[in-house]
């Protein structure tokens, strides 16, 4: 079964939190996803997905 890390973000952002990238390399990023209530990391994830790359663009968060 394939993750589908696009659509994840896009849930959390539309649940009100936020994300933040935390490592970027040229084949993948790591991200984490905040809380809306304070900023908490509830989860974090690696991914070299080119829709998830594509998706993230050049930015370094949600915010």
């Amino acid at each position: 079964m394939t993750v589908d890390r696009v659509a994840d973000l896009q849930r959390w952002e539309d649940s009100g939190g936020h994300w933040r990238v935390l490592a970027r390399t040229r084949d993948g990023l790591t991200l984490a996803l905040l809380r809306c209530d304070g900023g908490e990391e509830a989860d974090r994830f690696t991914s070299c997905d080119p829709r998830l790359l594509e998706f993230v663009g050049e930015r370094s968060g949600s915010e």
